[in-house]
């Protein structure tokens, strides 16, 4: 289906085939740098590239020259980002012992804790997910498509070798339920820690959030999880 038309659609205006010289990685390094806490901190659209320039002390072209354009340089401020992130199957070797859905608990449990060790990257992905338009939005799904920087793919393979997993769903098809449940339910207590008041009502407490998270595995192991996984949790 993503073939059809696909010859009538532009390329992105910031994708730049060109590979960059050896000798202008640290230079796009820096600028990545900079601009990664430009962009946490302002937001995509109030972020300018004239700021992040000016702080290096460049000219705003050089910074147009490594990346075309605002959204190229966003795209690759991202990809950084979620690489620093840790895949699945990162997790401790007891929690993986106690299999799939402990992985998933023990990462979610820990959400709040890694926003705390370094926002930065946190904040980029909250972005990148809900701050940008829909062609920039369009380039990262495939970078998580083509890259699978969390490790989807083994860890679903990794749940499916312990029997844990249905034999009767694509494995595909369990990666794209994962990919995006996780992805909006993380997001959902990433934003909960950033703004306390978007989510709370009545003053709810930290148990709530532990609630949510027993819920989020128990409603994802009845649709994914094999047989006996269903009728223990039954």
């Amino acid at each position: 289906m993503s073939g059809i038309g696909s010859s009538l659609v532009s390329p992105p205006r910031y994708r730049n085939n060109v590979p960059p010289r050896p000798r202008s990685e640290a230079k796009r390094a820096r600028i990545i740098d900079v601009a990664m806490r430009h962009f946490a901190e302002q937001g995509y659209h109030a972020a300018r590239v004239a700021d992040i320039a000016a702080e290096l002390g460049i000219a705003k072209g050089s910074v147009f020259q490594h990346f075309v354009s605002k959204d190229g340089l966003f795209f690759e401020v991202y990809k950084r980002a979620v690489r620093s992130f840790a895949a699945y199957l990162d997790a401790p070797q007891e929690v993986r012992d106690r299999g799939f859905f402990e992985v998933l608990r023990y990462w979610l449990t820990r959400t709040e804790h890694l926003l705390h060790e370094d926002w930065i990257p946190y904040r980029i992905s909250l972005l990148g997910n809900y701050g940008t338009d829909l062609t920039l939005k369009r380039e990262i799904n495939r970078f998580h498509m083509t890259e699978d920087p969390y490790g989807t793919v083994a860890f679903v393979k990794f749940g499916l070798q312990r029997g844990e997993l249905r034999h009767d769903l694509d494995l595909e098809m369990i990666v794209s339920i994962l990919d995006w449940t996780i992805e909006r339910f993380q997001d959902a207590l990433l934003t909960e820690e950033l703004d306390p008041g978007l989510f709370r009502r009545q003053g709810e407490i930290g148990e709530r959030k532990e609630a949510r998270i027993h819920q989020f595995i128990d409603l994802l192991s009845r649709a994914i999880g094999a047989d006996s996984i269903r009728t223990h949790r039954a």
